[in-house]
């Protein structure tokens, strides 16, 4: 019920051709054979749409046809909703010849071009798109990709999934830093730093650190923050070597972090009605990651 009290769910999109064909031919009769309909049929759905808008949208006289101040407002939303509703029947048309894979940070890290080149090789047929997106699924629950790539902490029972990979985990750093002018980093000494965290979307937590002595934290927002504040020399940061390979800036050093667990790279689909193509994007994955190894999907553990 719209703010006037008016149900607005008797509006059909016939009722907004009707208005658009009206207008656009500048008769009754022109918009019913532009529509394949009955020109009573034409009428009855203006007069039905003007009945659900509680306004007059049409003046007409003997050789003319008008919108109303009115009128010319609702033509203007009726030409928006009938082009998304075309667009939409497009976009579901054609949803299989286009694959989405999303992702919060950093797709497939070192492997993404090789990813895009063999895919547009193999399967010209399918468009790929890759999506950034900063949330916990990288897009996937928020219906903008069709499959996700995922390193962070999350709860998979939602998800169909497969572990594709691992990657070492990198230490984060501005260029000017001691460490450095270092090979490689303990995990314990970065216990001694402040350590930027995404709670969202990055890959990293305090429980990384099991004895008494962690870091301080300084919680960001996304990847672009966690860069500005390491940068800064304010804060370093862990994170997979994805990010190391996919987001290298002038001011940053990586270096490899010791003692600590490798990232596993998990890409998680819908259960129900998945692409198509998601398993060969995960046998791609994995082949890239891992050679012969094959994924361990959900089903079969």
């Amino acid at each position: 019920m719209d703010t006037h009290g008016r149900d607005s769910a008797g509006m059909e999109l016939k009722h907004l051709r009707c208005l658009v064909a009206i207008v656009d031919t500048g008769s009754f009769t022109d918009a019913a054979l532009e529509l394949g309909v009955s020109q009573a049929a034409v009428s009855r759905n203006l007069l039905a749409l003007e009945k659900i808008l509680g306004v007059r949208l049409l003046h007409r006289t003997s050789r003319t046809i008008e919108p109303t101040t009115a009128g010319v407002r609702a033509l203007a939303r009726a030409r928006l909703l009938l082009a998304g509703a075309e667009e939409l029947v497009s976009e579901a048309a054609s949803g299989h010849g286009r694959l989405h894979i999303g992702h919060a940070w950093s797709a497939f890290g070192r492997h993404t071009t090789e990813f895009q080149r063999r895919w547009h090789h193999d399967h010209p047929g399918i468009e790929l798109r890759l999506v950034r997106h900063n949330s916990s699924t990288g897009g996937l629950a928020e219906g903008r990709c069709d499959l996700a790539v995922i390193r962070a902490p999350l709860d998979l029972k939602p998800w169909a999934h497969a572990v594709v990979g691992h990657e070492h985990r990198y230490v984060a750093l501005a260029s000017d830093d001691p460490w450095a002018r270092r090979r490689s980093v303990r995990l314990d000494e970065v216990a001694t730093r402040t350590l930027a965290l995404d709670r969202r979307t990055g890959t990293t937590t305090l429980a990384l650190w099991q004895g008494a002595e962690r870091p301080a934290v300084e919680y960001i927002h996304d990847i672009d923050d966690w860069l500005a504040a390491i940068a800064s020399g304010r804060c370093v940061g862990v994170t997979p070597r994805a990010t190391a390979a996919q987001y290298r800036r002038d001011g940053i050093t990586y270096r490899p972090l010791r003692d600590a667990e490798p990232v596993p790279v998990h890409l998680i689909w819908r259960r129900q009605a998945p692409h198509p193509a998601t398993h060969a994007a995960v046998a791609l994955a994995v082949d890239l990651y891992g050679g012969n190894r094959r994924a361990r999907t959900d089903e079969q553990r």
